[in-house]
């Protein structure tokens, strides 16, 4: 299981915007960090699924990446199905 790091930030109305440091260009939101987390773990799982449907590396976690403007980083396990095509 790959691990990588999630990074929150409040903004309009209470909403809440997450993206993943070491992954680029996962991003959502939430209307509550709750409701944030989830959607960012979709991204995620998506975003990782795409890149090893178009036979792309994911990149390499990087557990030091730190976001001083967050209003939260923790941890975020990536989950993807895994499905094999016959030749």
């Amino acid at each position: 299981m790959l691990q990588y790091h999630s990074a929150y930030y409040l903004i309009e109305d209470g909403w809440y915007m997450a993206r993943v440091l070491d992954f680029p260009g996962v991003i959502s939101q939430g209307r509550n960090l709750d409701h944030a987390r989830k959607m960012i773990k979709d991204a995620l799982s998506l975003m990782a699924e795409h890149k090893l449907e178009q036979g792309e590396i994911l990149p390499k976690p990087n557990p030091r990446v730190r976001d001083r403007k967050a209003v939260l980083t923790e941890p975020i396990n990536l989950k993807i199905r895994a499905s094999f095509a016959a030749p």
